[in-house]
């Protein structure tokens, strides 16, 4: 082992010469600036240092350290070094458990079913406040040597104790319940968060419910909320579990009130609620009301309202269960009436259809965040379940390397991430994507090669895409949005020209056909629908980018200017959200913009909105659950895979999850697709596993 001989120095003496029989390294110290000596001899052999060959050294004493054991501190003295030894703490706690082992200078005893287990007050009391309490606030076993503990298990003891004194424990499956029992009593924090963290990790639908009711025994906070979230997570195989019966009725309420709830259907919820009830009737009929209200009616299936929830015996004989279903029909018809909850999809992708009720959902569209949106009206709760939100699609684009993408990316609102799905049959860059019918449209835009008028649609029950017919122009920097059953692609560029053409496409019969021109060129446009009308928002009109917006009445095959925006803006994303048209980012011809801005349609004004984090040229832009997400674009000096979300209500915006590829020029879109319609949604039910100068375009 090599040694430092440490010199400190004082004013008392001028030369030092000494002996060691032992390996060292010698550091002298000059001041605030120590020097090494690297002097090595062997086993045995003297090792002699003079001091007179330092003349700016005096030495008061000479402490021998192992080397690998100090750490050098200077203070700003100048004259004086501090040496920390970090092993210290360790090596003692080693020596007090040979100590213990061997049971020297042990002063308290316990006794724990029958056995014996020695250890010191200090180190205990330390440790444990339990420990810290018995030994020093007046209690009968302050001056006991030997004391019985009742009702702790030997196993437990002996394993906490050996961990005060080593710092090491093994948790396992067979003692991780009574390592909990008996830290809770001990009051040892620090070993009751480790054993969460470990059961958390062996969460399965068999264990999810016992686990609960166990974590919320010993009050383990971080253990029930790793339980709920993998019971809302695995719900449709929690709901079928026979533990499920024994759900107290706060923690079935509690379930049933999340937004994360992942259920295929909102039926599910009611039959959840009727399976627990038939459980014990006498006992918790009471609860009914309560847990009826956790449903989101205006995701049930019209029919299933009629010939299933109204006529069951339980909500028959329930009065206030009749009135919950009378409000929520009540507000559905008022929705209807609302202006600025029109009768449409009211997203940037989707709006006005006629009604064929077969769903109450259909009939109060804007009723929901499915589509996106809240409405303060609806019957509590009105929030929306994540998992039949529907999801973002963001496709195509170009990233770093230049080249466009033909990959597509899908976001699950629920797990906050990207996860990806078939890419597109050709590369797109600038495309135009929207979701109509049930289906993904990605329209025109740039392969890398040449402009292209082709487009295709993705089914998300085959999980496929397939060609549909192509427009008759060619074009990138393309915007698309859809009005029942006809998709209107509207202005773009190509290498020649910023167009004010518009084209519909006919979903039924595959077909495009010419309307009404824009009043202006608009490449890099931004649309969407509002209030049954298409709207232009901006662009570049070859020559710079543009504030001015125009709106298309279908009906009377006409477009009409609108105010005008308090930005230029061109490669803006566009989308509606709760009856307001938001234009996000984009450029003001080469300079991206964190700058947003909002239309009131009521009084022909656009409201400034508060910045992204980040400038966002070519950004993607949709609304879900209520709030606005920007989804990469441009900073003006590289591609951004980064992702935030707008709150209306707190006018903030906030990050969420990254995208997997940087991308600008994508096409983005909202669906009313759910997650596990895409083959995506894990089964653990039988596995019982846990479930991770000219237009700019960029």
């Amino acid at each position: 082992m090599f040694f430092n001989v440490i010199f400190e120095p004082n004013q008392i003496s001028t030369s030092f010469n000494t002996t060691y029989h032992m390996p060292v390294y010698a550091r002298a110290i000059f001041g605030s600036f120590p020097t090494v000596q690297q002097v090595r001899v062997d086993h045995g052999e003297k090792f002699t240092t003079d001091i007179e060959e330092h003349p700016d050294l005096t030495v008061k004493r000479v402490k021998v350290v192992p080397f690998d054991e100090f750490e050098l501190v200077s203070n700003s003295g100048g004259s004086r070094v501090e040496y920390e030894n970090q092993k210290q703490p360790a090596e003692i706690m080693r020596q007090m458990q040979i100590l213990r082992e061997d049971e020297e200078l042990c002063d308290v005893e316990f006794i724990v079913e029958g056995s014996v287990i020695r250890a010191h007050r200090y180190i205990l009391a330390a440790a444990s406040p339990y420990f810290k309490a018995m030994f020093s606030n007046r209690m009968v076993e302050m001056k006991k040597v030997t004391i019985e503990l009742q009702d702790i298990p030997k196993e437990s003891m002996e394993t906490l104790i050996n961990y005060i004194y080593t710092d090491k424990i093994a948790i396992t499956i067979t003692n991780v319940h009574q390592l909990i029992f008996t830290a809770t009593i001990f009051q040892m924090d620090v070993i009751i968060a480790a054993c969460q963290e470990y059961l958390t990790t062996k969460i399965t639908s068999n264990n999810c419910l016992a686990l609960h009711n166990f974590a919320e025994t010993y009050n383990c906070t971080t253990l029930i909320s790793s339980t709920d979230d993998f019971a809302a997570d695995q719900f449709e195989c929690i709901r079928r579990h026979t533990g499920f019966k024994s759900m107290s009725f706060l923690h079935l309420k509690r379930l049933l009130n999340r937004s994360d709830l992942n259920i295929r259907e909102e039926e599910g919820v009611f039959e959840s609620i009727t399976y627990w009830i038939e459980a014990d009737p006498a006992d918790r009929l009471q609860y009914l009301p309560e847990l009826f209200e956790t449903m989101r009616l205006h995701l049930v299936a019209w029919d299933y309202l009629c010939d299933v929830i109204k006529p069951h015996r339980f909500i028959k004989e329930n009065r206030e269960c009749r009135d919950i279903i009378s409000s929520a029909l009540f507000d559905a018809m008022q929705s209807q009436t609302s202006r600025k909850r029109t009768p449409q999809k009211d997203n940037n992708f989707e709006t006005t259809q006629e009604y064929s009720a077969s769903t109450m959902s259909d009939s109060i569209l804007s009723l929901t965040t499915t589509f996106p949106v809240l409405n303060s009206l609806s019957p509590a709760p009105t929030k929306i379940r994540k998992s039949v939100a529907g999801i973002i699609f963001c496709a195509g684009g170009r990233g770093t390397a230049g080249g466009p993408f033909s990959s597509v990316e899908a976001y699950d609102w629920r797990k906050n991430q990207w996860f990806p799905v078939p890419d597109m049959m050709s590369k797109r860059r600038h495309v135009g994507v929207v979701s109509a019918q049930g289906n993904l449209y990605a329209i025109g835009g740039h392969d890398g090669e040449s402009h292209l008028a082709t487009a295709e649609a993705f089914r998300p029950s085959t999980n496929q895409w397939k060609r549909i017919a192509s427009m008759k122009t060619a074009r990138r920097g393309i915007a698309v949005a859809s009005i029942g059953s006809a998709i209107f692609a509207v202005g773009g560029l190509d290498d020649r020209t910023c167009y004010r053409t518009v084209e519909r496409y006919d979903i039924d019969s595959d077909e495009w056909s010419e309307v009404a021109d824009m009043e202006s060129q608009r490449g890099g446009v931004g649309v969407a629908v509002l209030n049954k009308h298409l709207f232009a928002i901006g662009g570049n009109d070859g020559t710079s980018s543009l504030d001015t917006c125009e709106k298309y009445d279908p009906l009377v095959d006409k477009w009409k200017s609108i105010a005008k925006m308090q930005c230029r803006r061109a490669g803006s994303g566009v989308c509606v959200l709760d009856g307001y048209l938001y234009a996000i980012g984009g450029f003001d011809d080469n300079a991206p913009l964190a700058t947003c801005e909002r239309y009131d349609a009521d009084i022909n004004k656009w409201q400034a909105l508060a910045n992204m984090s980040s400038p966002r040229g070519g950004v993607g832009v949709a609304a879900l659950g209520g709030k606005v997400y920007a989804i990469g674009g441009h900073d003006g000096s590289r591609y951004l895979n980064t992702v935030e979300c707008y709150d209306p209500t707190s006018n903030c915006w906030r990050a969420v999850a990254d995208i997997q590829e940087c991308r600008a020029g994508a096409g983005v879109a909202w669906a009313n697709v759910r997650v596990h319609q895409l083959g995506r949604l894990p089964s653990h039910c039988d596995s019982g596993c846990a479930p991770s100068g000219g237009a700019y375009c960029v």
